[in-house]
């Protein structure tokens, strides 16, 4: 097998001191590996491993500027910022769950190469603005195989995270795609990519679709998607979540201004927050037609 080629560019990452600055190159190299296989280049899982490993680290010793990244996002990149993204809050799940320092570091590079058969889809799937059709979902659906092809020859990722790579849009009661997934049990793995996946896809803004606050993303998806995610993933990320929010400064569903000034371990999507300009205290608890619209 011939020798994954490393990008000279790559050397740069390690000068990186400030995370921001890392992850957006991070993104833009991630950016650049795509464009290539569109054009038919094969996955450079070697690089991958170097562009993630680095940022993981630096990640995981600053970890509230995983909980942030949706800030970073935008529409016209969203899909290596989401790459990158689902890399770095899978790690951190990882981390959070007990996971050993390789695998967290398996996570990453299975969370950042999740999608990486997008390449092999349309490109006009890609830049879509309007809301895709039912036959555009058709064909985005056969992305986890073609993600799967793309990389089940490399030697770097364990088995399992190339299964939890083709199994990423599957759902613990059966739906989600492929269809063909129904037969086993989700591992570990698949259920930490199948939560950061969707909880950044939630979080960020997209060509057809506003992005919403990661309480309400949070409150969503143990809610709404009851049985869908595995729950033990979701309260990891929740109650790390709410960890480094005491203190943030939020908009309310009605445009007031607030600060989260408590989070109870039972409510943890709806906390007490204080109302910027009036002092008035509010637990969205118990307010339920009040919701966070926004971390500032």
């Amino acid at each position: 097998m011939a020798k994954e080629v490393i990008d000279p560019e790559l050397d740069e990452m390690e000068e990186f001191s400030d995370f921001t600055d890392l992850y957006l190159k991070s993104v833009q190299t991630y950016k650049r590996l795509f464009k290539n296989w569109q054009a038919g280049s094969r996955v450079e899982v070697a690089m991958i491993r170097l562009i993630v490993i680095p940022l993981v680290d630096k990640a995981l010793e600053e970890p509230g500027n995983i909980l942030m990244l949706h800030h970073y996002c935008n529409k016209e990149d969203y899909l290596f910022h989401h790459a990158i993204s689902i890399g770095l809050i899978g790690a951190y799940i990882a981390s959070k769950m007990k996971c050993n320092r390789a695998d967290v570091y398996q996570v990453a590079i299975g969370g950042c190469l999740a999608d990486c058969g997008m390449a092999k889809l349309p490109p006009r799937l890609l830049t879509k603005t309007e809301s895709l059709t039912v036959e555009d979902y058709e064909e985005i659906h056969n992305h986890p195989i073609f993600s799967y092809k793309m990389i089940k020859g490399s030697s770097i990722i364990k088995d399992s995270v190339k299964t939890a790579i083709l199994e990423h849009h599957g759902r613990l009661d059966g739906t989600g795609y492929p269809k063909s997934l129904k037969t086993k049990p989700m591992s570990l793995f698949s259920k930490i990519i199948a939560v950061a996946d969707v909880f950044h896809a939630m979080t960020s803004e997209r060509t057809y679709r506003k992005k919403q606050s990661p309480f309400k993303v949070l409150e969503m998806i143990l809610h709404d998607d009851f049985g869908k995610f595995d729950i033990e993933v979701v309260k990891t990320l929740l109650s790390s979540f709410a960890n480094f929010s005491i203190g943030s400064r939020v908009k309310l569903n009605n445009g007031f201004i607030a600060e989260i000034i408590f989070i109870d371990a039972s409510s943890q999507t709806r906390p007490v927050i204080k109302i910027k300009d009036s002092d008035q205290i509010i637990n969205l608890g118990i307010n339920r037609e009040l919701y966070i619209e926004e971390i500032l």
